[in-house]
């Protein structure tokens, strides 16, 4: 019995003997270690398991990989408390950002990168930026008066540049001065210069009010610096300031701009009365204005011929001969005088006759005639009127409006509503047949709109996230299938193999064994048990260890006999 019990040993397949190290080292020997510890029966069980759960590992590495959107850069040369300020914003919008370990620079995901950097926009961050302070202040002790006046001049460069971008449209922006160093022993100097670079934001510009503000803003913080000699240039490379010297352009420009807000006004009239009466899309209208930009000033001065008045009057009258003349005598008035004149004397005619003096007429004068000067130098003033006539510029010379009318679906408009429509078109813009306006107003069927190009089908958004998530899956799928799946077929073959080795190994086990129970009982003559029964090597000595166990015990074998039928009729039991 002990040497079968000791061949049943030797024989388990259950235990397996660790074999001694090799002898000597290196790889081989570490190798040979790795593959003796992979063969205990229990590592070489558990390894198909802990190979899936590494490949499980691997697929949700991939996954997580593959699935997680492209990052793009926030900000780069951030300082630390600008960081620290953009990281709690980002995390109070609960927005995701990652930190780059190397270079420190803050990415977001692809799809959230404007959403970032228009609430960072909103919060006014970043907000560091050197100042003409900060260059002030590191200006080294000791150095000399030309890197002191480069730093000046940096620093005045660099504080202008942070009150541009104060401007709402201005993104960022760069100043640059040119003035010469002042020296007694130059007479002439060139005057002072300015130019500014303009980092405009997305869909912004600037009025031309704007920049001739900005323009007057530099010019001003400068000595001797003229608005003229401010140049401001856009990131597009557009001259945003013109010069005097480009007046042409200017005007040009100016008129264009008036031409085209008057037309935009007369657009709006017309939208606005057309609109709930065709309803939107059932109408469209141009307008053209021919305007006067002439400039013209007249001066008139006119006279009246009414209205003359004397200013001043010089001069006087003089009278020689007759009575009043110089013979008369005179005295002291109220005296001898004022008495009457003596008695006419009649004088004979030549023919010897006499005529007597008609009554109340003068006496005839003896001697000289009498003689009367006038003399006298009047200033006369003239009423004037002066009038200065400007007309103004930009009037409107001539006005053409063309609009044209969606047909119903169903019929055409009548004469009389266009005529109607017509009228009140006239009404909206003004219109003035004196100065040849024109209006034309027709009905049409419009052409059906074309679609909307709206890109290939691989540029939509979803696009990029559906190929992410698939190639994901497809790794973690082929990690899965392609790996795990072999491994886990290879551990159930083994495990299979290793269980029919066993019941091989059992089986011949327990014929040996069985064989020699059987024969030490025949010989021994002693009690059989199902054991030895099921243990037989082959149908006779079971049947004579049976015939034995019913001769032994015929109550307990009608219980075995019994439990056997029940086993037997139990259902799912093979």
């Amino acid at each position: 019995m002990a040497d079968l019990i000791a061949t049943a040993d030797a024989a388990s397949p259950g235990r397996a003997l660790i074999p001694s190290p090799v002898a000597g080292g290196g790889a081989g020997a570490v190798l040979t270690r790795v593959k003796a510890f992979a063969a205990q029966p229990a590592v070489a069980k558990s390894l198909p398991m802990v190979g899936l759960i590494a490949l499980l590992g691997i697929a949700a590495l991939a996954w997580f990989l593959f699935s997680q959107p492209p990052q793009r850069d926030l900000f780069r040369g951030l300082a630390d408390n600008d960081k620290a300020a953009v990281a709690e914003a980002l995390t109070g919008a609960g927005i995701k950002y990652t930190l780059d370990r190397e270079t420190g620079t803050l990415t977001v995901a692809d799809d959230q990168f404007y959403q970032a950097k228009m609430m960072l926009a909103q919060a006014g961050l970043p907000k560091a930026a050197p100042d003409g302070d900060a260059m002030i202040s590191s200006l080294p002790l000791g150095a000399s008066r030309a890197v002191e006046g480069e730093r000046l001049r940096g620093a005045r460069e660099m504080d202008l540049a942070r009150t541009i971008e104060q401007i709402d449209a201005v993104q960022k922006a760069r100043v640059h001065l040119a003035m010469e160093q002042p020296s007694v022993f130059l007479r002439d100097r060139t005057a002072p210069a300015a130019s500014v670079m303009l980092t405009l934001m997305g869909g912004r510009t600037l009025s031309d009010a704007q920049v001739g503000a900005m323009q007057h803003l530099v010019a001003s913080s400068v000595p001797g610096l003229s608005p003229d000699a401010v140049s401001i240039v856009d990131q597009t490379g557009r001259l945003l300031s013109r010069d005097g010297g480009d007046s042409g352009s200017d005007a040009s420009e100016r008129q264009i701009a008036i031409q085209a807000k008057t037309e935009a006004r007369y657009l709006a009239s017309l939208n606005k009365l057309l609109t709930p009466l065709l309803g939107e899309g059932n109408f469209t209208a141009e307008v053209h204005t021919d305007l006067d930009f002439a400039e013209v000033q007249a001066t008139r001065e006119s006279y009246p011929k009414d209205a003359a008045a004397v200013r001043a009057e010089t001069g006087g009258w003089t009278k020689n001969g007759g009575p009043d003349g110089p013979d008369a005598v005179g005295g002291i008035p109220g005296a001898l005088s004022n008495q009457a004149p003596p008695a006419a004397q009649v004088a004979a005619a030549p023919g010897g006759t006499t005529t007597p003096t008609a009554p109340g007429a003068p006496a005839a004068a003896t001697g000289e005639a009498a003689k009367t000067t006038e003399q006298y130098n009047r200033t006369f003033e003239l009423g004037r009127e002066v009038s200065v006539t400007k007309n103004p510029v930009g009037t409107v010379r001539r006005l053409s409006v063309a609009v044209a009318l969606k047909d119903p679906a169903k019929g055409k408009r009548t004469p009389a509503e266009l005529a109607q429509l017509e009228a009140l078109i006239k009404g909206a813009v003004g219109f003035d047949q004196q100065r040849g306006d024109v209006i034309a107003v027709s009905a049409r069927k419009f052409a059906d709109a074309a679609p909307e190009d709206a890109g290939k089908w691989w540029d939509a958004p979803w696009v990029g996230l559906l190929a992410r998530n698939l190639s994901a899956l497809l790794i973690a799928a082929l990690l899965v299938f392609g790996l795990g799946r072999p491994l886990m077929k290879r551990r159930a073959a083994a495990a299979a193999a290793a269980k029919v080795e066993a019941a091989e190994t059992r089986a011949t086990t327990a014929k040996d064994i069985a064989t020699a129970i059987s024969t030490e009982t025949q010989v021994a003559g002693g009690a059989v048990t199902l054991e030895m029964i099921e243990a037989a090597p082959g149908y006779t000595a079971r049947a004579d260890l049976i015939r034995n166990f019913v001769r032994q015990d015929p109550a307990r074998a009608a219980l075995v006999v019994r439990d056997l039928i029940r086993a037997d009729a139990a259902p799912g039991d093979a």
